[in-house]
């Protein structure tokens, strides 16, 4: 018989999975207390939210919201990393962290509806954010633009130039 503590951590798991942009699962064997509060600190400014629950319980949660099976991903100590809307900025920061401290390393994860593993997550980390995308988009759809309107004014400004060349040799003169 479940008891109703373990009830509301299904519940509370179910309600992170639903409302994230996804999760991103760890192995955190071997950190320290210090380090766990530095990670927690890093993934703050990108949204992400650091969780250990337990693994037979997100399970639970994962089989009740019909969520492709993480069984493989859920053995040994396993951190939960809840992502915001864009994941970009969460897996950089835990990438970061990774390098900086060994013990820690990915395990896979759930992004956008589907099951991800550790190198796909790596390769996430090194995308562009989206805002940095969507700037390089706005760029290439201006220049076009930029390049019309330098065309569109040369022929004014050659009519200018002649002119003020015409006014310069009468004042010469």
């Amino acid at each position: 018989m479940p008891t109703s503590e373990k009830q509301r951590l299904v519940g509370e798991i179910k309600e992170r999975l639903s409302s994230s942009g996804g999760v991103i699962l760890a192995d955190y064997r071997g950190l320290t207390v210090k380090e766990m509060r530095t990670l927690r600190t890093s993934l703050r400014d990108s949204g992400g939210e650091v969780t250990v629950y337990k693994n037979s319980l997100a399970q639970i949660a994962i089989r009740e919201l019909e969520l492709p099976s993480m069984d493989e991903f859920l053995e040994g100590p396993t951190v939960f990393v809840f992502t915001p809307e864009d994941p970009v900025a969460t897996a950089k920061a835990l990438l970061a962290f990774a390098k900086e401290c060994k013990v820690f390393s990915f395990k896979g994860g759930f992004i956008d509806g589907s099951v991800v593993t550790a190198d796909a997550i790596k390769a996430i980390a090194v995308l562009p954010s989206r805002e940095e995308l969507i700037a390089k988009l706005m760029g290439s759809m201006l220049n076009p633009v930029r390049g019309f309107m330098a065309m569109a004014n040369a022929p004014v400004g050659a009519f200018a130039r002649a002119v003020q060349a015409v006014a310069d040799q009468r004042a010469a003169a």
